[in-house]
């Protein structure tokens, strides 16, 4: 998909805050942050959105949510949220998968 961000983001056309990146996953901090600490996690293979997956696809997001735990430890998160908007029904905007990782703010542990 030629006109996907987040592929561009993967790409090096457009640059982000990468705060993690292997062969699978790349990183980076959300533009529009809602908490203290609030990055995306994307698959380098571009696909569209949680409602495009199956049963092949369980790996791929297995490590997903397990990458986005590590690295909220590492950002010293002792408690987080994880959001995927699924479709534009879901509040999905760019239409690549990715995982919401955020926390910090003591009035998310309130709610």
């Amino acid at each position: 998909m030629t006109d996907c961000i987040f592929c561009k983001i993967v790409k090096k056309d457009i640059p982000a805050k990468i705060i993690y990146e292997d062969e699978e996953f790349l990183v980076f901090n959300d533009i529009k942050p809602i908490d203290k600490v609030h990055f995306l996690i994307i698959p380098k293979t571009h696909i569209e959105s949680l409602l495009e997956c199956d049963e092949t696809n369980l790996e791929m997001l297995g490590k997903m949510l397990l990458l986005g735990k590590n690295l909220a430890h590492q950002h010293g998160l002792r408690g987080f949220r994880t959001m995927i908007n699924s479709g534009a029904e879901g509040g999905q905007e760019v239409f690549h998968i990715h995982i919401h990782v955020y926390g910090g703010s003591e009035k998310l542990a309130k709610i």
